[in-house]
């Protein structure tokens, strides 16, 4: 993905919206008491890469980060408290099943933390319908919250006879473990097409998420409110990279950081993304914040076959932070466990409202956010620019500052990755992540300055094994043929 950098903040746009609900505008930013510590990776796990700072009480009101308020008021936390969970187990193995793809689960996962805030569980109908036309949800008081996307429950005609007229049903996971009870449900009916063409304005065959969750799915969807029967975990060496939104909160207030700015990517690290994302800071200070903090916020849900695995993505992570790429005393890494559609406007919208909920109040844009090529035709999906506009425009995304950028590219002549001059364009190299990867994958080095070395050699050993692998049942399939 080829990123964009124009600082929009003016006086009109940006900060008199900051201005609405951030009290740290009446002089309260100094803090002449901060101690610097010396960094030690992993030391708390709750908080990969991030330094604390030992903080003397303020004389005057804490500084909290955190003032953007969550969509819809509180965070919503539908975890099931430990002293109750015996119970609503037992209750939840006499009840109707319903089983859980792997990413129906990651949906259970953002909606019992309140990712999706004031969402309560799988969408109602009427939430849905919504959703589907608005990309909005109206509130009882007459708010509005973004909700680009649908967030549902697809069951078959089996699973609904074998519902009938109960009005909870126990959701199982994909290893049959009891995860969640649904309450007072609903079913309705599923139209894949009109969903699929109002989500990607289009039903050309080839849509990823389409393909490996819409279509196989059933004709009916169900909605209810959740309650989750334990906090979901993936075993998988990655969960303490899983902040919740409370605890990201929590993290960004311990800081004291008074502004906190979230970069989503779903590749690898490069140096136009550090250029990106400490220019960004650089911006926050020239403001007038004191200390802005870095969400570096990886999605963590389905993506595509082809995209870098999560495990790999994060590795090359720690690798940017510890060779100084980025700073790890101003950056905190965590995973967000949504899946990706490849939606690009209206599901740019979503990843910007859940980070309004994790409480940062700065979001950052690209070219083509979300986006992907076309799946029949050689062009991209969506217009690039496209993604930016529509955050800027968007209900229900009016509290959050969105920060679009100019295009970083590589400086042929500098050796380094910069700000795209059109004066001197012929100097530029664009590398996109279809580019990175097949560099990768064939051992050909990008050019110097493009990643660092550390960060490039855990893509470089990920796609050696993975043609090892492919090699290994490549002679497999030839032998047992």
């Amino acid at each position: 993905m080829s990123l964009t950098i124009k600082l929009q903040l003016n006086n009109t746009s940006c900060t008199s919206t900051y201005l609405n609900f951030n009290p740290y505008t009446k002089k309260i930013h100094k803090n002449p008491n901060f101690i610097k510590s010396n960094p030690i990776y992993h030391s708390n796990l709750l908080t990969p890469f991030v330094f604390h700072q030992k903080i003397a009480p303020l004389k005057q009101m804490s500084i909290k980060s955190s003032l953007i308020d969550p969509d819809g008021g509180s965070l919503v936390d539908l975890v099931v408290p430990e002293a109750q969970r015996g119970v609503k187990v037992s209750e939840a193995e006499s009840l109707p099943k319903v089983k859980l793809t792997k990413i129906d689960l990651e949906w259970v996962h953002v909606i019992c933390e309140g990712w999706a805030n004031p969402l309560k569980g799988f969408m109602r109908e009427n939430e849905y319908l919504q959703s589907l036309h608005f990309n909005s949800l109206r509130m009882e008081d007459g708010s509005v919250v973004n909700m680009s996307l649908p967030i549902v429950l697809a069951i078959d005609d089996d699973a609904k006879e074998t519902i009938g007229t109960s009005s909870d049903v126990a959701l199982l996971g994909p290893h049959q473990d009891l995860v969640a009870i649904l309450r007072r449900v609903e079913i309705y009916k599923h139209n894949k097409e009109e969903r699929i063409a109002r989500t990607w304005g289009t039903t050309a065959p080839g849509l990823p998420y389409v393909e490996e969750v819409i279509t196989p799915a059933g004709n009916w969807l169900i909605g209810g409110d959740l309650e989750v029967l334990k906090p979901i975990k993936y075993n998988d060496g990655l969960d303490h990279y899983r902040l919740s939104p409370q605890q990201l909160r929590k993290e960004f207030d311990s800081r004291q950081a008074d502004a906190v700015f979230a970069f989503q990517l779903r590749n690898p690290v490069h140096n136009g993304h550090a250029l990106l994302m400490n220019d960004t800071r650089r911006r926050l200070l020239e403001m007038g914040y004191k200390n802005p903090i870095l969400l570096l916020h990886p999605l963590g849900g389905y993506t595509k076959a082809d995209d870098v695995p999560l495990d790999v993505r994060m590795e090359q992570h720690s690798k940017v932070l510890e060779d100084g790429v980025l700073d790890p005393e101003t950056t905190i890494v965590a995973i967000f466990p949504s899946p990706m559609h490849y939606a690009g406007p209206t599901e740019v919208q979503w990843h910007a409202k859940a980070r309004i909920n994790a409480g940062a109040n700065f979001y950052i844009v690209g070219r083509d956010p979300a986006g992907m090529g076309h799946p029949t035709e050689k062009r991209d999906l969506y217009d690039p620019d496209h993604g930016k506009k529509v955050l800027s425009m968007a209900p229900g995304l009016e509290k959050l500052n969105i920060l679009p950028f100019r295009v970083a590219a590589y400086d042929t002549a500098e050796k380094k990755m910069a700000f795209f001059d059109p004066s001197r364009a012929k100097d530029f190299l664009f590398i996109s992540g279809t580019k990175m990867r097949t560099f990768a994958r064939t051992g050909e080095n990008p050019p110097d300055g493009f990643m660092c070395p550390s960060g490039w050699q855990v893509l470089v050993k990920y796609y050696e094994s993975l043609q090892a692998e492919e090699e290994v049942t490549g002679k497999t399939a030839v032998l047992s043929s």
